[in-house]
């Protein structure tokens, strides 16, 4: 983070959070900075589970994103982040549909 980022307090939740280190998430411990947990650790959820997790997060995430105070939105930022690196960890080779490609 930077010393101008710090001072005027602009530092957007992920750069406020040490845990947060761009795409994912350096400490896959479910605890906040204060240690509190903050939810199953994605390894031990089935698949199942983990997807109804990701759907559940998504289906909040504009909400969040334009109304929740900034430590709600750092962790929904941590917790999809854990999530997501859990999924794509099991699904190294997940389907990729051809329409969502774009010609380079």
């Amino acid at each position: 983070m930077t010393e101008s980022v710090r001072r005027t307090g602009d530092a957007s939740p992920e750069q406020r959070l040490p845990e947060w280190d761009g795409d994912h998430v350096r400490n896959a411990a479910t605890a906040d900075v204060d240690g509190e947990l903050l939810g199953v650790d994605p390894s031990e959820l089935g698949d199942e589970d983990l997807i109804r997790e990701m759907q559940s997060l998504h289906r909040t995430r504009l909400d969040t994103l334009r109304h929740a105070a900034d430590s709600a939105l750092a962790h929904h930022l941590r917790r999809t982040a854990e999530l997501e690196t859990e999924y794509l960890a099991r699904h190294p080779g997940r389907e990729v549909d051809p329409s969502r490609l774009r010609d380079v």
